[in-house]
C-alpha cells in the first residue's frame, strides 16, 4: 500500500518519497488515517518503525489549510535530541507545504529560538522545561491566542539490567 492510499496530500506524499520511503510501516498505516480523521490515538512501536512520521504527517496535513506562521500545533518531547529529531522531520516532510517548525529546548541559548518564534512558526517542538520558561509570566508570550493542538510523545522506555 503506498502512502497516497492513506489520504495524505500530494505534497506530503512527494516529501515522503524524497526521503526514500515508498510504503508506510504498520504504525503509519494504522495511525495516519485515524489522525487525519481527527481521532485521538495512542500508538506504540519499536524504535525505527516510523512513529515520528505517523504523527507529523497528519499534523502537517491538518495545518496545510489556514493562516501560515501562526502557532497551531505543539509537540512535547522529553529530550532536546528528540526535539531536534522531530523538528528535522517537520522540515523534511513539510518541505513542499511552506509550513515552518521550530525546536525549543534547554541547554542552549534562547536567542536563536526566540528569533525563530518571532518570525512565525506553525509547529513548535518543545521540551517541558523550556516550554515552561517560554510561557512564564515574566517572559514575552510567543504563542497566539488561538487554540493550540498538543501532542505528547515519549521516545522509549529505558531499563537497566542488574
Amino acid at each position: 500500500m503506498p502512502f497516497a492510499s492513506l489520504g495524505l496530500a500530494p505534497e506530503l506524499v512527494r516529501a515522503v518519497a524524497d526521503e526514500g520511503y515508498a510504503h508506510p510501516t504498520p504504525i503509519q498505516s494504522e495511525a495516519i488515517p485515524l489522525a487525519l480523521a481527527g481521532r485521538d490515538l495512542i500508538g506504540s512501536a519499536q524504535t525505527g518503525t516510523g512513529k515520528t512520521a505517523a504523527f507529523v504527517l497528519p499534523i502537517l496535513q491538518r495545518l496545510s489549510d489556514g493562516k501560515r506562521g501562526v502557532l497551531r500545533a505543539l509537540i512535547l518531547v522529553p529530550t532536546r535530541e528528540l526535539a531536534e529529531q522531530v523538528a528535522a522531520s517537520i522540515r523534511a516532510y513539510g518541505r513542499h507545504t511552506h509550513l515552518k517548525g521550530a525546536a525549543v529546548y534547554g541547554g542552549v541559548g534562547m536567542e536563536p529560538q526566540t528569533r525563530a518564534l518571532k518570525h512565525g512558526v506553525d509547529v513548535v517542538v518543545a521540551t517541558p522545561g523550556r516550554l515552561a520558561m517560554r510561557i512564564s509570566p515574566s517572559s514575552r508570550c510567543w504563542c497566539s491566542t488561538r487554540p493550540i493542538a498538543c501532542s505528547t510523545w515519549d521516545s522509549r522506555r529505558t531499563s537497566s539490567a542488574s
